[in-house]
């Protein structure tokens, strides 16, 4: 369940917050990049205690929490390509 919890749910939550507050899309991208690396290395750092592969972890597992926060970040903002519409 802390996996999941980890890699995508707080992902998730971090890039809708960022949306939300910050409402625009290039700054609410940047802030939800940084802050979902900075959990995610907390939270690896908290659940090994004393490890030695911490950092190792946290670049390996990276671009996935960035995949997540910034699928966020563009659902809120609603650039998703379902919604391009063809030009005249």
């Amino acid at each position: 369940m802390q996996p999941l919890i980890v890699l995508v749910l707080m992902p998730v939550v971090v890039g809708g917050v960022a949306a939300v507050v910050l409402r625009d899309l290039r700054r609410a991208s940047l802030a939800a990049a940084i802050v979902s690396t900075a959990i995610l290395y907390a939270c690896l750092a908290w659940l090994n205690r004393g490890g030695t592969w911490t950092l190792a972890a946290t670049l390996l597992v990276c671009p996935l929490t960035l995949a997540f926060s910034l699928a966020a970040v563009v659902t809120v903002f609603g650039h998703g390509h379902l919604h391009r519409r063809p030009h005249p």
